[in-house]
């Protein structure tokens, strides 16, 4: 039966279209022995994983293999029962795709890291996954990384085929000047921006099909099996959660109201949270918070996620402002705390560095506030361009 997947394998790493080369794929330790890699649905896991698959070990090499859960294999046979025989075939590294179809998950890669030593695992899953708080069978063993959808810099570097390299956040702030010389002279990042922000962030933009009808199907998706299946959900509350998710797009920035927001969808205050919460994890919305404040407490400002939701969510109806602090948080988020700032500042990142996301410039300056614009391609000072923030990773 391991032929059948072998074959498989080598086929799917031979055909798979070459693309951006992943800022993430240098930040794993590749030597560990049980890697999770968890993402929303859309962002691209898979073709990482045969990425890896075949910067490592070519398409041939049947020490490394990719399997799907979704193989009707699977239901006749675990996980462990087959890591063990690919084991004794010479097996090095087994890569598992959507690894939560197995409703015993947690308990098989724990069995297969005890009992397959010289076995190296790395699993995808949902971002809906809570893999060390829920599961504490794998407390300790896994190592956890998350796969974003596409930076600017990534959109960049595909649609131009340059190598242009990630900054940090430090590094922008001090060296922006001599950073957007650098690209300049490459290429005009202004644009390729506005092609990014309404579609550059899921890589499926690149298939020959409406990008906007695969974003809805590939959002219901989220809702229908991440959020529902993952989390044990009614189907006959869908509607609410989906429903959910229409009204905080509409309703724009801003604290939500969440007793209208539960009258709306016919539940409790606490229900509303809790599904408001379930779409923050599956990276539909993000929820910013003040400094000091976090769930269950309300936050202070729902953003959806990133600029291309907007475009889907409400057509002809998006806000240029709320666009850019959406790009903005989207680009710090996940290894920045970026909170809800004051009058003086749209956010407060990493707890002391303030920022104020502009279209243009007020004509009063703070001096400890970084003014990001949207429509400059370099920046003075404490005034640095928008796009820069899209070379974090």
């Amino acid at each position: 039966m391991l032929e059948s997947f072998f074959r498989t394998h080598q086929y799917l790493v031979e055909h798979m279209q070459p693309g951006v080369r992943r800022a993430l794929m240098d930040e794993i330790d590749w030597k560990a022995r049980l890697i999770g890699i968890k993402g929303s649905r859309g962002v691209g896991k898979t073709t990482f994983l045969l990425q890896y698959a075949r910067e490592h070990f070519g398409a041939e090499d049947r020490r490394c293999l990719y399997i799907n859960m979704n193989n009707f294999y699977f239901l006749g046979k675990t996980l462990l029962q087959f890591a063990t025989e690919f084991q004794q075939e010479g097996g090095q590294v087994l890569l598992i795709d959507q690894v939560f179809k197995d409703p015993d998950w947690s308990r098989e890669l724990r069995a297969i890291y005890e009992r397959c030593g010289r076995l190296r695992v790395v699993f995808t899953g949902s971002s809906v996954m809570r893999l060390k708080e829920e599961n504490p069978e794998l407390n300790g063993l896994v190592a956890s990384y998350n796969l974003r959808g596409f930076s600017f810099r990534e959109f960049l570097n595909l649609k131009t085929g340059l190598n242009l390299r990630t900054y940090g956040l430090r590094e922008i702030q001090n060296r922006h000047e001599r950073i957007s010389k650098e690209i300049l002279s490459q290429v005009n990042p202004l644009e390729y921006f506005p092609a990014y922000i309404h579609h550059g962030y899921y890589p499926f933009f690149l298939e020959k099909t409406n990008f906007s009808e695969n974003l809805l199907k590939v959002m219901n998706m989220m809702i229908e099996v991440d959020v529902l299946l993952i989390k044990q959900i009614e189907l006959k509350y869908l509607s609410r959660i989906k429903k959910l998710l229409y009204l905080v797009a509409s309703e724009g920035k801003g604290a939500p109201n969440v007793s209208q927001l539960a009258t709306d969808t016919q539940t409790s205050r606490a229900t509303v949270m809790n599904y408001i919460k379930y779409l923050s994890d599956a990276r539909l919305i993000n929820m910013v918070y003040r400094p000091g404040e976090a769930f269950p407490k309300k936050p202070a400002q729902l953003l959806m996620h990133n600029p291309n939701l907007m475009f889907v969510m409400t057509p002809g109806r998006v806000d240029e402002q709320t666009m850019y602090e959406t790009f903005f948080q989207n680009a710090l988020w996940g290894r920045h705390d970026v909170r809800m700032g004051d009058r003086s500042s749209t956010f407060v990142v990493d707890k002391t560095q303030r920022f104020r996301i502009c279209t243009e410039l007020p004509r009063r300056k703070n001096t400890d506030v970084i003014y990001v614009l949207s429509g400059i391609n370099e920046g003075q000072g404490q005034e640095i361009p928008l796009w820069m923030y899209g070379f974090l990773y």
